[in-house]
């Protein structure tokens, strides 16, 4: 059995992960790359196994870095059968189509340009159509039940507490009558969160394939988010203003809304005019308001007491392109919530356009912010920034949250992989910029774990047994080290220490050599 990284590895977008058993082919998520140019441009490459070919995706849950590129899939000959949590289902019927559809905006503005310029014209990855095509493919499935897919597989999904519906996975695969478990953690939730339930733990597994967004980080406004957005909303209000804020349609709106609702019920707040500008995200509240049955303890007493977070007097939505270009318009101040949560597109961008000059608003961020987009650029202090062609100079006050993260930090991923019995035969670090999963793999391995970071489209042998493995991955960072050395010194950078460093290398492949030895040894023994 084999696992290839399609994605997520060493980035944190683009979820994708193959698992290969001879008999059964699947895709744990199908997820668009977002980020730096270079990482988007991995979304119009061809995949590098037919689509045909794949029996099943499992889907973690809804967020577009990891179901954003099923459509393509289907586009280009997938014909099994995707199946995720039954609030996901809903939520990728108005998510898909969506990005199909952003997708066919973004190509139309720069084909404008292009032809102005001559150049050859571009085509979208998938249209709106498409991903409603993708919708046909899905199937619903529950919480806690295992649902045998295959002769060989097996897989039951439970709670990861990230968003609405989402789950980690559980896989047993029967291989040569041993049993192998893989345990996908998906995007691990924060513990507390608006509406959704706490994070599952699992028991074991011999692999897990686990997420790292936030393995070098620890979350700082945990306890006073509330009180940052008070002061955000406030400050702005005083200085007649608009504050917007980027958020992700599914969830991370939600999550305001219900903060913003627990400040009016105080009245810590002044009555102001509260905007979702995102049909992405009214449908995502409707679905919401439709899925109460999976809301926490917490929100079902505040619903029970008349205090519906989704149901402010003073909640507006704006579903037509008229009607979010007339908030550009409006004198005065107001909340605007909008997409997408990284600015990387959709109609957050027309309101930065028009905003960001403007020393009395605020652009209050409250989530991850991935490497190249324009967040993380406006997060980073840069000066003035170009939108759809245009320089903007950045004059708004940013202001960041970061305890309205849907992601566990640092600590709470530690815990997490604690709750195991006992330590599985090795965890496989993804979903995280570099640092991050470097930073999480250092850590585990410190605590008696066996921990590696794979690279993009890296393959793994999977095995009942530890061995046939570290070997292999242990000679696959000696070549990186390798490669390394090789880079620097023909680069004329050559270390100082570089005798030294080719003695530890020397000295790492005899012992690398030894443990081959020794493992086949124990094979030929039974």
């Amino acid at each position: 059995m084999y696992i290839q990284f399609l994605g997520a590895a060493q980035t944190v977008t683009g979820a994708c992960f193959l698992v290969d058993t001879g008999l059964t082919r699947l895709l744990v998520d199908c997820g668009l790359f977002q980020g730096t140019k270079e990482v988007k441009e991995r979304n119009y490459r061809n995949f590098p196994i037919p689509p045909g070919s794949i029996d099943y995706v499992l889907l973690t849950h809804a967020h577009i870095d990891h179901s954003g590129l099923l459509p393509k899939l289907i586009k280009h000959g997938f014909k099994g059968r995707v199946l995720a949590t039954s609030a996901t289902v809903d939520l990728c019927e108005i998510l898909l189509p969506d990005c199909g559809h952003i997708q066919e905006m973004e190509v139309e503005r720069k084909n404008r340009k292009y032809r102005r310029q001559g150049r050859k014209l571009i085509e979208p990855i998938y249209t709106a159509d498409d991903g409603i095509h993708a919708l046909k493919f899905f199937e619903r499935a529950n919480y806690n039940e295992t649902i045998p897919i295959s002769s060989d597989v097996k897989i039951c999904f439970r709670d990861a507490g990230h968003i609405l519906g989402s789950s980690m996975i559980e896989m047993w695969v029967n291989e040569d009558g041993q049993e192998i478990k893989l345990v996908f953690s998906g995007d691990i939730g924060n513990t507390d969160q608006p509406f959704i339930q706490d994070p599952s733990f699992i028991a074991e597994a011999d692999y897990v394939i686990m997420e790292s967004t936030y393995g070098n980080r620890i979350h700082e406004n945990l306890d006073n988010k509330l009180e940052l957005l008070q002061q955000a909303i406030t400050d702005t209000y005083h200085k007649g203003g608009k504050l917007i804020i980027p958020a992700f349609a599914a969830g991370r709106t939600q999550d305001i809304l219900y903060s913003i609702n627990k400040l009016m019920i105080k009245k810590a707040i002044p009555e102001i005019p509260i905007y979702i500008d995102s049909p992405m995200a009214i449908k995502a509240t409707e679905i919401f308001r439709e899925n109460s049955n999976i809301y926490d303890e917490e929100t079902r007493q505040l619903i029970a007491q008349g205090h519906h977070p989704l149901d402010m007097p003073n909640l507006k939505t704006t579903l037509t392109m008229e009607e979010s270009q007339r908030l550009n318009m409006l004198p005065g101040r107001a909340i605007i919530i909008s997409a997408s949560g990284m600015c990387d597109a959709g109609r957050i961008k027309h309101h930065l356009r028009h905003n960001l000059w403007r020393p009395e608003c605020t652009v209050l961020f409250v989530g991850y912010q991935a490497e190249g987009t324009l967040g993380r650029r406006l997060l980073s202090g840069e000066k003035t920034v170009r939108i759809h062609g245009e320089e903007i100079a950045v004059k708004a006050e940013i202001r960041h949250i970061d305890g309205y993260s849907a992601h566990a930090d640092q600590p709470a991923l530690l815990n997490w992989i604690k709750q195991f019995t006992k330590p599985p035969q090795q965890v496989f670090v993804v979903h995280g910029e570099s640092k991050g999963a470097a930073a999480l793999a250092g850590l585990l391995t410190r605590e008696g774990i066996n921990a590696y970071v794979p690279y993009w489209m890296e393959t793994v042998e999977l095995t009942p047994g530890i061995q046939r493995l570290r070997p292999d991955m242990l000679r696959i960072a000696l070549t990186r080290v390798n490669e390394k050395m090789e880079q620097i010194i023909q680069g004329g950078l050559v270390p100082t220490n570089y005798p030294l460093l080719l003695r530890q290398l020397a000295e790492l492949e005899a012992q690398l050599n030894e443990a081959v030895a020794q493992v086949g040894e124990r094979q030929q023994a039974g």
